[in-house]
């Protein structure tokens, strides 16, 4: 998939791995890299099986666990998000996604 970001200083954070480690600490840091490449290589949404991916029902958004209760919130990206026959985004169709935020994981 294609990565994008919602802010300068969080893509600075998902690509600079010491700039990382300071923000998030090396357990954390080192997570994000792993769940980044996973995200890079995967082709859809539905491909990924690390950090138990999930809908959040309320936002529609995705959360992907990363460590010690911090989760990597992302969305779809495309100019026009591919949906499905209820007017919901098609996730098996989505290959471009904005990471949100890194951040305390929530029960949405």
């Amino acid at each position: 998939m294609v990565l994008a970001f919602a802010s300068k200083s969080l893509r600075k954070t998902c690509e600079a791995e010491e700039h990382a480690r300071r923000q998030l600490g090396s357990k954390v840091a080192e997570r994000l890299k792993h769940r980044l490449a996973d995200l890079e290589a995967a082709g859809s949404v539905q491909d990924l099986i690390a950090g138990r991916p999930r809908k959040c029902k309320a936002s529609g958004r995705y959360v992907m666990h990363l460590v010690d209760g911090i989760c990597l919130e992302f969305s779809a990206n495309h100019v026009k998000n591919p949906v499905d026959g209820n007017g919901e985004v098609d996730w098996g169709r989505v290959s471009r996604i904005q990471i949100l935020q890194i951040g305390k994981c929530n029960n949405g």
